[in-house]
């Protein structure tokens, strides 16, 4: 081989090094609304931001995409499940929706069969999936409520599906971790959101 031939050898080796090295990584897609989309503070304090060191600590091998959206539910996050999917390949999905389905009313049925079907697509990807259980205020009387949670543990069982039992445990019902909104956690609650979730997210790194 000649030495200019060995020279664009190296040349082209050396320039496709650091983009192998991060395709390398793994991805955790996060498909969220905005107590994933870190509403109403900084983006670098929200939950998955703190995920995201986390895995560099512990999970080097992965890296977090953050496809969160303020105000989306069900219907959105099945919208755009595919191009999310396709375009990151990703080894783990965290589904964290249907707190907008309930806030607002939506019929329990339709937010089920979204959910399931973007289970159902993350699985057909060969990607894990972790559902994030959610609960709503007690207001919307007790059949819709417990109906609501019911979705969760529903679907769990149907696709065998890893799950937090509840994203705000621990904070929901503390109101100096809760925003003037009385909804979206502070940022001195996001490492209790991020400890709701990693026991259960952390096994399907492994």
């Amino acid at each position: 081989m000649s030495s200019i031939a060995i020279r664009l050898l190296l040349i082209f080796s050396c320039a496709l090094w650091p983009l192998s090295a991060h395709t390398a990584q793994r991805v955790v897609l996060v498909v969220g609304d905005s107590l994933s989309a870190a509403y109403g503070i900084d983006q670098d304090a929200g939950w998955v931001a703190l995920l995201q060191r986390r895995l560099e600590k512990d999970y080097p091998g992965y890296r977090v995409v953050n496809a969160s959206i303020s105000g989306d539910t069900t219907r959105g996050g099945l919208g755009r499940i595919d191009t999310a999917l396709n375009t990151h390949a990703p080894a783990v999905v965290v589904i964290e929706l249907g707190g907008n389905d309930g806030l607002r009313g939506l019929p329990l049925k339709e937010m089920r069969n979204n959910l399931g079907a973007m289970i159902s697509k993350s699985l057909a990807a060969q990607a894990r999936v972790l559902l994030v259980g959610m609960r709503i205020p007690p207001n919307y009387g007790p059949l819709y409520t417990r109906d609501f949670e019911t979705v969760f543990t529903a679907l769990t069982k149907q696709f065998e599906v890893a799950r937090v039992p509840f994203l705000l445990d621990g904070v929901a019902l503390d109101p100096e971790l809760i925003q003037g909104d009385g909804i979206h956690p502070r940022a001195e609650a996001q490492p209790r959101l991020l400890e709701n979730v990693w026991p259960h997210l952390a096994p399907l790194l492994r």
